[in-house]
């Protein structure tokens, strides 16, 4: 008879060569132990085929539990939930479902949960996130939940992880969860994250994200570790309904003469400089090449100081740290969101008008504090770098101003979406913060190229 084991993340399949056959396109024969070996995540494809053709097996394989999973009757789905969630289990229970920040992605993983009724593992990027997570379900299943990542290494039937330490510890419990739900999923296709899921067998899979477009065509990463895109909704489709209706604001703000004439000396030797070299950002390599160039030489490293210098220009031109002021006081009383790129900026944005400050800096507890003294009102405004583009709940929010950003559209639809979760009588506005002039405005209109920002207000 045919035996499928589980082995450090991969599985080990024996029997007779006719039995083997019909999962032959996921095995591959390893000459060390003489038996064929494959990837755990093709797991549930080996076992339909083997089923399919009647063929006898033993699993020894997977190790998950079936649990007794019931979520409280007061809880209404609302109509995109129940339509994801069918979509999900019309797709075998397997696959991606993009909806916006606010639109109530966790309890679809509940859902999805109470529907399987499997161990499972919630998979997340942050530390922060891991206890969000583990709250919600301790209070939805009562339950105890386990957690790895942040010093803690314990796992139960439901279990939730940072990325990174799944990656650690999936080839010893990779078969312990029947079901494993991606967060913010766009995060997996990376070299390293995606050992997260290629090391689990979990047949039912859920990957949960606002924005799953990937700059590498990462996406199709996803649609095999995960399964296909099953469902979305974006966020102006859930606008004034799940969403607070929002408005966008593009400010161009003039820079003063001394610093329009030191962007501008910056910028021509910078841009001299790399035409002279034959630099092409548009090729994969042209950043590195860059960056592998101007070390090389005293003209390099002048052009490369020169590049940072008319960024830091644009980023903290006098007439934002004006208009950011303006706009505080626009919205006294309101819950304020600050962004930046870079820590610098937020923490001059702090001294200069004393305001709290987060970024990966800034400790665990601290940051906790922070987030609590903001949802109390007892500090109105937040300035961070990039911590708070994701994952944290910031209900009360309703204003954000970007000062300044990539080009990266996830990110700037991560940063509206810290500003739409549903509140009464609530009206978000985001204000982008831009240096006439420069390269921000063409920025500017790489990172706007969504659905989101393609409307007149």
């Amino acid at each position: 008879m045919t035996t499928i084991d589980f082995k450090h993340g991969t599985l080990i399949i024996k029997g007779e060569e006719s039995q083997i056959a019909p999962a032959s396109t996921f095995l591959k024969f390893d000459n060390r132990i003489t038996c064929y070996r494959a990837k755990a995540y093709k797991y549930a494809d080996i076992v339909t085929a083997l089923h399919q053709n009647s063929n006898k097996y033993e699993d020894r394989a997977k190790k998950y539990a079936v649990l007794n999973l019931r979520t409280p009757n007061s809880i209404i789905p609302h109509r995109h939930q129940k339509s994801a969630l069918q979509a999900w289990v019309g797709n075998k229970c397997r696959g991606l479902v993009v909806l916006p920040t606010g639109s109530g992605k966790s309890f679809l993983a509940v859902m999805a949960m109470t529907h399987v009724q499997r161990s499972t593992i919630v998979i997340v990027p942050t530390i922060d996130l891991v206890q969000q997570w583990a709250g919600l379900l301790e209070r939805f299943f009562k339950c105890k939940v386990g957690m790895l990542g942040g010093g803690s290494k314990e796992v139960c039937d439901i279990t939730v992880s940072t990325y990174d330490s799944a990656v650690l510890m999936m080839e010893f419990i990779g078969n312990k969860f029947g079901l494993v739900i991606f967060d913010e999923c766009h995060h997996l296709p990376g070299p390293t994250n995606r050992l997260a899921a290629t090391l689990c067998l979990a047949p039912y899979r859920l990957g949960l994200t606002a924005t799953p477009e990937r700059d590498d065509n990462g996406e199709e990463v996803l649609y095999d570790l995960i399964g296909d895109l099953c469902y979305r909704e974006d966020i102006d489709e859930l606008e004034g309904k799940i969403l607070s209706p929002y408005i966008t604001h593009k400010l161009e703000l003039d820079l003063d003469a001394d610093e329009a004439e030191e962007y501008e000396k910056n910028r021509k030797l910078y841009i001299d400089f790399i035409r002279s070299q034959g630099i092409d950002f548009s090729s994969k390599y042209g950043w590195a090449n860059f960056i592998s160039i101007s070390y090389g030489t005293p003209q390099g490293k002048e052009a490369f100081a020169a590049y940072l210098a008319q960024k830091r220009i644009a980023r903290t031109c006098r007439a934002k740290f004006d208009t950011i002021w303006v706009l505080i006081k626009k919205h006294a009383g309101e819950r304020i969101l600050i962004f930046t790129a870079d820590n610098q900026t937020a923490y001059e944005i702090g001294r200069r008008f004393f305001l709290p400050v987060l970024t990966h800096h800034t400790k665990v507890s601290e940051r906790k504090e922070f987030l609590q003294f903001f949802r109390d009102g007892d500090y109105p405004v937040l300035v961070t770098s990039k911590v708070l583009n994701e994952g944290v709940d910031v209900p009360e929010a309703s204003v954000a101003i970007i000062v300044s950003g990539s080009g990266s559209i996830r990110e700037h639809v991560q940063r509206l979406g810290r500003i739409l979760r549903r509140a009464d009588n609530k009206q978000a506005q985001l204000y982008e913060l831009l240096s006439k002039g420069t390269a921000e405005i063409f920025i500017s209109k790489r990172r706007t190229k969504h659905r989101a920002y393609q409307r007149s207000d």
